[in-house]
This record gives C-alpha cells, sequence and structure tokens, in this order.
C-alpha cells in the first residue's frame, strides 16, 4: 500500500488524517477562518470553493487561494468545486470544471484537488492528467446524498476510481439504517484489504458518524471534522473527533 503526501502530511500512514472544511463565501471570511485554524489541531484544509461567490471568476478564485495559502502556512490545501448533483451550491459547465481545476493545480498553491469521478470518462482524466502534470494529487470524489448503495456498487466505485488514478478515491453515502452504515464499513475494509493499492476514504453520513471516528478499524485514511460550519451532515467538532481517532489508535497499538 503505498502512502500520498501532502507537504508534510502523510496519507495512508498512522491515525487517520483529520480534514476540516472552509465554506465561507467571501474572501475575507475565507482567509478569516484560515487563521482561526491556527488553534485547532487538523492535517488538511478542504476549500469548499462552490460556496466562494466569485467562484466562476478564476482570477479572484486564484488571487484568494494565494491568500488562503498564506494564511495556512505549510497546512495542506484540498481544492473542491462539489457540483450540485453531488450534493454542493452550484452548476457548472464541465469545460470550466475543467479549466478551472487546472488552473489551480498550476498556481502552485493548492496540494490536492477534488474531481468528481463520474463527471464523464474524459472529463475525470482530463482534470487528472492536468493535476499531476502540475505535481499535484487528486482525491478521486462520488457523492450519494440519497441512499447507500449495496457493497458491490459501492466497491465498483471505489476501483472506478482507482482505474482513473486518481491518488486517494473517496466515497460518501446517506445511510437509512444502521445495517447501512455497516455495508459502508464492510465495503471498506474489503477494497482495502482486497483491492486498494493506494489510501481511501471512505464515510456513511448524518447517522453514520461512527464511520467518521473507526476508520482506522476498516480501512479509511481520512476524515472530516468541523470548526464552526460543516459541509456535509454528521461532521463533528475535530476536537472531538481527535480525542476519538486517539483512543482508538492507542487501542489498536500493538502492544509491548
Amino acid at each position: 500500500m503505498k502512502t500520498v503526501k501532502l507537504r508534510g502530511v502523510e496519507v495512508g500512514a498512522g491515525m487517520p488524517k483529520v480534514i476540516v472544511p472552509i465554506v465561507a463565501a467571501g474572501r475575507a471570511g475565507i482567509v478569516e477562518k484560515a487563521k482561526e485554524f491556527k488553534n485547532h489541531a487538523l492535517d488538511v484544509v478542504e476549500w469548499r470553493v462552490d460556496f466562494y461567490e466569485d467562484v466562476f471568476d478564476t482570477e479572484k478564485v486564484l488571487e484568494t487561494l494565494k491568500e488562503l495559502r498564506a494564511a495556512l502556512g505549510e497546512t495542506p490545501i484540498l481544492f473542491t468545486f462539489r457540483t450540485k448533483k453531488e450534493g454542493g451550491e452550484k452548476e457548472i459547465d464541465m469545460e470550466a470544471y475543467i479549466a478551472l481545476n487546472t488552473a489551480v493545480a498550476q498556481s502552485g498553491n493548492a496540494d490536492a484537488v477534488d474531481v468528481e469521478i463520474f463527471s464523464g470518462d474524459d472529463v475525470v482524466r482530463r482534470c487528472i492528467d492536468a493535476a499531476h502534470a502540475a505535481g499535484v494529487a487528486v482525491v478521486g470524489s462520488n457523492h450519494d446524498f440519497g441512499k447507500t448503495p449495496d457493497k458491490a456498487d459501492l466497491l465498483y466505485r471505489l476501483r472506478k476510481m482507482q482505474d482513473m488514478n486518481a491518488d486517494i478515491p473517496k466515497i460518501a453515502v446517506m445511510p437509512k439504517s444502521a445495517a447501512d452504515v455497516i455495508v459502508l464499513l464492510d465495503a471498506t475494509q474489503e477494497m482495502h484489504n482486497q483491492y486498494a493499492d493506494r489510501p481511501i476514504i471512505t464515510m456513511s453520513m448524518s447517522n453514520g458518524v461512527i464511520s467518521r471516528l473507526c476508520g482506522e478499524c476498516f480501512g479509511s485514511s481520512m476524515t472530516f471534522g468541523a470548526v464552526g460550519q460543516v459541509s456535509a451532515p454528521g461532521q463533528i467538532p475535530v476536537e472531538q473527533l481527535n480525542t476519538a481517532l486517539k483512543i482508538l489508535h492507542d487501542a489498536l497499538a500493538p502492544k509491548q
């Protein structure tokens, strides 16, 4: 299993790494939130640019990203435009989506970009190739806010992300019962143990919050916490999340 380095953060080694989103609409709010993060233990910041009021002005996006980079120092940045169909705030033309992700990757101020893996294979390949050409990692993602697919479908989606050469496959699904959460966790451990050659991220949203805590047990390498606003249902405050992750990590550590 290879790991993925995002600046000083090695994804796929040790405890699951904690991602915290920024969902502010204006540049000042985005930068202020980044400064607030200095008081919290986290590993990666996700800029959810679909919340940004000037997202369709690439020059302003790059200017804000540069300020965000300065405010965060060496904390890695994951750049994400979440489309409306996958739970995001805005619609976007796919050519514009490719151009935006490419410009951000080439800027040198983001460490990873999120690419929605079911945006069409040509779109996905162009985004991933551009990111990799710029030395930027790709989180290949899929979000199902309506249901939890069956295990075979979950494995198909995760394996497609890997086949498309995403550095970190990620899937988030909505449970309708505790059994759905178990399906997600079972698919996670099977992907991790039998198919994955790289880190993966999985989560069951909303009442599936246990999946955000127990990734180390099943093979999920990252999880999402919150400092204030959340970007998806079920995210919990980062301090509580870190406490739970450490309890599990210490319990799983080999006894001397």
